[in-house]
């Protein structure tokens, strides 16, 4: 972050990360502000980049995409033109939710979600096509799901 905020920005934050429908209203109280500094403090976040997004946390039975998979990826020849071609396909593939650049054994980790096994047999083949130059995929397939986004599932 460039701008230094101070502790009523990094309340709200933590609020909202915690209950991102939380109303100007009930997150001023909390935060100990007037409701319309806080609505002026949280639009300035959100147009400063530093809040992102929102969100809806789903339940795993309910998800359209349960089957959860966490892969490490090792590039072969890690160039401009690899590196380039393998993260635009990663951000334009639905499956992948979350990516992390590494260092370490790995170049990347990526969180994926798939409908079925099948769907995740296909997307690892994908991955380790020569088109990419990856060298090594580690995959792991995700049983439970204990806290995501610093929030204990229940």
């Amino acid at each position: 972050m460039t701008e230094e905020i101070d502790n009523f920005d990094r309340k709200i934050i933590h609020h909202l990360q915690l209950n991102g429908r939380l109303a100007n209203q009930q997150l001023a109280e909390l935060v100990g502000l007037s409701t319309s500094q806080c609505s002026r403090r949280r639009i300035n976040l959100e147009q400063k980049k530093i809040i992102t997004g929102y969100y809806a946390q789903i339940a795993l039975d309910a998800d359209p995409t349960p089957i959860m998979g966490i892969i490490e990826v090792k590039l072969q020849n890690y160039n401009d033109a690899t590196h380039d071609r393998f993260v635009e396909f990663l951000l334009h593939e639905p499956a992948v939710k979350d990516i992390h650049k590494l260092t370490g054994s790995y170049d990347f980790v990526l969180k994926v979600a798939v409908k079925s096994l099948d769907e995740m047999v296909k997307l690892i083949g994908t991955l380790s096509s020569s088109n990419f130059g990856v060298s090594n995929l580690n995959t792991s397939i995700v049983l439970e799901k204990l806290k995501e986004n610093g929030i204990a599932i229940k």
